[in-house]
């Protein structure tokens, strides 16, 4: 890995880190490994209000030594930055807080990236480490229809949003996976209807299916509240269907890229910052 750890504007007091312990894992399809996790750090975590909280999971760079228990704010400040560990984001599928655990989902394929390996080989009692949550999403209460769109990456943050829903909410999910094993369950409202898209082998961020759908669709009446995350790529799509096509006001629209393709993490953070990255 080539890429320096991505740099952050968040400190030790705004994103506090979190101490877990891995409790028990679930295979939810071919491509998606849930890891619950929890223990006595659960004390330092810090639920939010918002339906995509996410974290930044820290991964210590193999063959660096570092002082136990890590510390990533010290490590920050004290050691050259390509020594520190990496971080990877990730959406907090639910929180149950009587139990004291958190699940978070990753996707995997194979020993591809970093995260995704690691929660394949993950065992109870591992240590998993984190800062946050962030977070800037809840359905708007006032809208008519919701419109959610994504691929794998955006699951779990499309299906908390989804599960958040009243039970007399009207909506439409648009949901690209690779195949019918990726399939997952999601407690959507009766009138939230989810249309699942499969890509069929074609590599994730390289199909058109998830454009060709949000641009053929048949919307529903009335005011929509949009939440649609993903491959950077497929939101620029998007973002031309929502504002261009659709004529929707910023206000109604979250949109936003996870990742892009074939970018890790680190140059995709950086990426940000610059006019390719932009959306």
């Amino acid at each position: 890995m080539t890429s320096l750890p991505a740099t952050s504007s968040a400190s030790r007091n705004t994103r506090p880190q979190v101490n877990l312990t891995v409790l028990r894992t679930e295979q939810l399809s071919p491509h998606m490994v849930r890891i619950i996790a929890g223990g006595p750090g659960f004390a330092g975590y810090a639920n939010n209000g918002f339906v995509d909280r996410y974290v930044k999971i820290v991964f210590p760079q193999p063959g660096v030594e570092y002082e136990l228990p890590l510390d990533l704010w010290a490590i920050r400040e004290t050691m050259p930055r390509e020594q520190w560990p990496y971080t990877r984001t990730y959406t907090v599928r639910w929180v149950d807080e009587a139990a004291q655990e958190l699940a978070i989902d990753f996707v995997v394929h194979g020993d591809e990236g970093l995260a995704g390996p690691w929660a394949l080989a993950a065992q109870p009692g591992d240590t998993l480490v984190f800062t946050g949550p962030g977070g800037a999403y809840n359905p708007a209460p006032d809208a008519d229809w919701y419109l959610f769109a994504g691929d794998d990456a955006a699951l779990p943050a499309i299906a908390a949003a989804i599960e958040s829903l009243p039970a007399d909410a009207k909506g439409l999910a648009f949901l690209e996976v690779d195949s019918d094993a990726d399939i997952l369950d999601i407690a959507a409202p009766e009138g939230v209807e989810l249309r699942w898209l499969l890509r069929s082998g074609v590599p994730a961020g390289s199909s058109s299916i998830l454009l060709d759908a949000l641009g053929e669709a048949e919307w529903l009446p009335g005011r929509v509240d949009v939440f649609a995350h993903g491959e950077r790529g497929y939101m620029k799509g998007l973002r031309d269907i929502f504002f261009k096509q659709r004529g929707l006001e910023r206000s109604q629209v979250s949109l936003s890229g996870y990742w892009a393709q074939g970018r890790v993490e680190d140059d995709f953070q950086a990426e940000k910052k610059l006019p390719i990255g932009q959306i």
